[in-house]
């Protein structure tokens, strides 16, 4: 497990809970919970999930893992990832029992993408989509939908989709620290796909797409400020890509990083935007 990759998701919760403008201070205890939630348990799940069946991969890729060093066993990973899955229920369900049912899906989607039949994740098309799905709109739904217990909202189910589509940016960078066992395994990520450079490329222009059609709901519901906000930090990015689409792979960590990092603060700033 990497707790600073748990940060995704419970930014993304938070984010839906920001765009109902409901109080914070009124429901300290559901944020709290609901960020356990996406992060040290579901996304930890999803991730101990991930090193089980990408064993033989992360053998060749980053053979210092748990299960390829030895220093966990598979069935202490599945111990484990099971601990995780219960508890997450527990939880869910303590928020809301369609919470527990969100969370299920979470479960579903996560070995979708790492496990047997469907191993999603051996083509960066599809893999990439059911991470960003995971990680930023079923999060972002699943903290409007604890707060209000209601249907979000038109314009934070569409800032749901469109950053989870944009986060098939973020994914592919991911995948360019893989690209040695990803060719030897046979597994069609992006890069492997379509080259080093053109994966940059694509990765950036998938990430500033989204941005721009986010900032489009702000400027449609009149909130200028977060609109200019929105704009610079966009505007921010674009010197940083190009240094990734020159150099991707020695770049691609440091964007991920960097340039990543202005991307999720402008989820924030246009859950703030959509306010009622």
């Amino acid at each position: 497990m990497k707790p600073v990759t748990w940060f995704p998701p419970m930014w993304a919760f938070a984010c839906g809970v920001v765009s109902t403008g409901e109080s914070i201070t009124d429901n300290w205890s559901v944020l709290l919970r609901g960020i356990l939630l996406a992060g040290p348990l579901m996304c930890a799940m999803s991730q101990t999930m991930n090193d089980y069946f990408d064993r033989e991969v992360d053998a060749i890729n980053e053979p210092d893992r748990p299960i390829p060093s030895g220093k966990i066993s598979k069935s202490a990973s599945w111990l484990i990832t099971f601990g995780l899955i219960v508890t997450g229920f527990l939880v869910a369900f303590s928020i809301h029992p369609y919470v527990m049912a969100i969370a299920f899906v979470g479960v579903l989607m996560s070995h979708a993408y790492s496990g047997p039949p469907i191993r999603a994740k051996r083509n960066g098309w599809f893999g990439n989509l059911i991470v960003g799905l995971a990680y930023e709109g079923v999060a972002w739904l699943t903290g409007s939908f604890a707060i209000t217990q209601g249907v979000p909202s038109g314009n934070t189910i569409a800032l749901a989709i469109i950053f989870s589509l944009g986060a098939h940016g973020i994914m592919t960078l991911n995948d360019f620290k893989s690209i040695v066992g990803d060719n030897i395994r046979k597994v069609a990520s992006i890069p492997v796909q379509l080259g080093e450079k053109k994966a940059a490329l694509l990765a950036s222009v998938i990430m500033d797409v989204a941005q721009l059609a986010a900032i489009a709901i702000l400027v449609a519901k009149g909130a200028m400020v977060t609109t200019v906000i929105a704009l610079l930090l966009l505007l921010a990015q674009l010197p940083m890509q190009k240094i990734l689409i020159d150099h991707p792979r020695e770049k691609a960590v440091w964007y991920n990083a960097f340039g990543t990092l202005l991307y999720v603060i402008s989820m924030m700033v246009c859950a703030v935007g959509i306010r009622p």
